[in-house]
């Protein structure tokens, strides 16, 4: 570039111009490095090994079966969920579920399953009809 104008007028011009795409390469430049790191994080994602799935529960006693204490095929205690919905009209009662249960909605909260039995006592506290964590205690909720 030794074939520049000599008036200043046009070298500005020449230098705004310079400086501006200098500043769009910038933007190019930062937007390409945020693309290069969300692939490199999802190549690292595919290429780790996908955790094991999760243990299914061998099935639940049916009501008034036996007292034994809700466990896994792994042997490790079953967890449950209390649920508080707000609504136009004021919160529903409080739901126990257990923590794999598909219809938990709103707010939820992990509890024990000696809370989830002392809640299960209290009136304005219902058993999720769908998962049954009342029979998974082996309680029985009239």
């Amino acid at each position: 570039m030794n074939d520049l104008p000599p008036d200043t007028r046009r070298l500005k011009v020449i230098l705004a111009y310079l400086e501006k795409q200098i500043a769009d390469e910038e933007t190019l430049l930062t937007y390409l490095r945020l693309q290069v790191h969300n692939v490199q994080a999802a190549l690292a994602r595919a290429e780790t090994p996908d955790p094991p799935a999760p243990q299914r529960r061998r099935g639940r006693p049916v009501k008034g079966g036996s007292n034994l204490p809700a466990m896994t095929q792994a042997g490790t205690s079953v967890g449950f969920v209390v649920q508080r919905k707000r609504t136009p009209n004021g919160p529903e009662p409080a739901m126990v579920h257990l923590d794999d249960c598909t219809l938990i909605e709103g707010m939820r909260y992990s509890i024990s399953a000696h809370d989830a039995r002392a809640s299960l006592t209290d009136p304005n506290v219902v058993p999720c009809a769908f998962c049954r964590p009342d029979t998974e205690l082996g309680i029985d909720v009239a």
